[in-house]
């Protein structure tokens, strides 16, 4: 079953295929919200734009969101704040907080119809055990001088023990939004292209050449907004990050909605927001994150989101049913900036963390201030090129050795980097962004990172 969104916008505009070699001043790679956004900012700015996608606009990620708009990405503040210091987490809350005023002002510039609403948002838990950090996380908030509130009563149907709320948050319908961003980027001249698939990017002289099913095109500069980094190196993006699948149920309640929208302070993840079908109310209910990749039956995933909703709502009806990856990066904070410090004029906006409504304008607009030569009070923030992430040895560890065919080591293995000079029940040292990463390959060739 497909998407609300994408559903309920079947009959949107289409765009043709690549079938020529063109030139332009910038390429984006990828239709969903970032590439879009960068296209809306920078086609209004006077540059030639060209955006392609391997599929139609914003099929992935972007039409499989529950699209919330908010700077309240789970408790990370108190995360932020104990790790890099009060002036970063404000930069970050900051960054956010303009993005939602951002994406406002689009739509009222644009008059773009794409059901924009208001709402607080809250990260609520059910646990008292759990409401100590919650209040932490509300006395951090407030230090760095945003008004975050503690509340007990929400509009949930069932009782909580405590939620952290952020007003005037929004929610909104993605594709309605995205397709009213392409109108604008072909009202400025630029050109959009669908079921193109780019293979490669090569530097030339000054200019890039990107590489399509299509035909190639010249460009100065080109912004990677694929879902994922294609390319690996230098950036090796791929070992920065890893993917989390979740899932969603459109729900008639048959009942009257709660306003707001509201998450779990802490796993299993269960997230609530309403949204319009059909000139009514239904609920989406979306959560159960995990590793993509990691083996999950129906029972474990729709049909919990199912039973949960039915606590609730007994005589509810479930109208939609889909599933989503996100890139989550090892440190909590998305890659947005130049895609290499080796390279110039190629940028990269990816690793959003399922926050990436917010922060694929935060991205845009950083990345168009870079290609504008202005400069961006936030960009320090989400220093793509940063390498403190990989620190996080932990995760790393856990990443790489989930599987034997992990990701990580399956392009590690293409690279120039040497693994057949580890002999079985041995080890190793490589090099990854300047740090030293222990790999042992146990006799059966499963490798372990450490």
């Amino acid at each position: 079953m497909n998407s609300l969104w994408l559903i309920e916008n079947s009959n949107v505009k289409n765009f043709d295929s690549l079938n020529d070699d063109i030139s332009a001043d910038v390429c984006i790679i990828g239709a969903g919200i970032f590439g879009l956004s960068c296209g809306y900012y920078l086609s209004n700015s006077g540059l030639n734009v060209v955006i392609l996608d391997k599929s139609d606009i914003a099929r992935k990620t972007t039409g499989h969101t529950t699209a919330k708009i908010t700077s309240q990405h789970g408790l990370i503040y108190t995360y932020l704040v104990d790790t890099y210091g009060e002036q970063f987490a404000k930069d970050y809350l900051m960054a956010n907080e303009e993005a939602i005023e951002n994406i406002k002002n689009i739509i009222d510039t644009e008059n773009i119809n794409c059901d924009f609403e208001r709402q607080s948002n809250f990260v609520y838990t059910t646990d008292v055990s759990e409401v100590s950090k919650i209040k932490k996380e509300v006395e951090y908030v407030n230090r760095i001088g945003f008004p975050a509130n503690f509340v007990t009563k929400t509009g949930l149907p069932f009782d909580i023990a405590g939620a952290i709320q952020f007003k005037d948050q929004a929610q909104f319908n993605p594709i309605k939004y995205v397709n009213g961003l392409c109108n604008c980027i072909i009202k400025n001249s630029g050109k959009i292209y669908t079921n193109t698939t780019v293979y490669d990017v090569k530097k030339d002289n000054n200019s890039f050449l990107t590489f399509s099913t299509g035909g190639t095109i010249k460009s100065r500069y080109v912004i990677l907004a694929s879902h994922y980094p294609f390319i690996n190196f230098p950036g090796m993006y791929f070992f920065k990050m890893y993917q989390s699948s979740s899932y969603v149920v459109g729900v008639d309640t048959k009942k009257t909605l709660f306003n707001g929208m509201y998450i779990t302070a802490s796993s299993p993840t269960y997230s609530f927001r309403t949204a319009n079908y059909q000139g009514k109310k239904i609920l989406l209910l979306g959560g159960l994150d995990h590793k993509t990749g990691t083996p999950v039956t129906y029972a474990d995933s729709y049909q919990t989101l199912e039973n949960y909703a039915k606590q609730s709502y007994p005589n509810c009806e479930i109208l939609f049913r889909w599933d989503t990856r996100d890139c989550i990066t090892l440190d909590k904070i998305p890659y947005i900036g130049h895609f290499s410090s080796t390279i110039d004029n190629l940028y990269v906006g990816t690793g959003f963390n399922k926050w990436g409504m917010t922060s694929s304008n935060v991205a845009a607009n950083i990345v168009c201030d870079m290609i504008l030569g202005k400069q961006n009070r936030y960009a320090y923030v989400f220093d793509s090129t940063r390498i403190n992430p990989i620190k996080n040895r932990t995760e790393v560890k856990n990443m790489v050795t989930e599987s034997i065919n992990s990701l990580a080591i399956k392009k590690l293995k293409d690279s120039n980097i040497s693994f057949d000079s580890i002999s079985n029940n041995s080890g190793g040292i490589i090099d990854v962004n300047n740090q030293k990463v222990g790999i042992y390959k146990d006799t059966s060739r499963k490798y372990i990172c450490s």
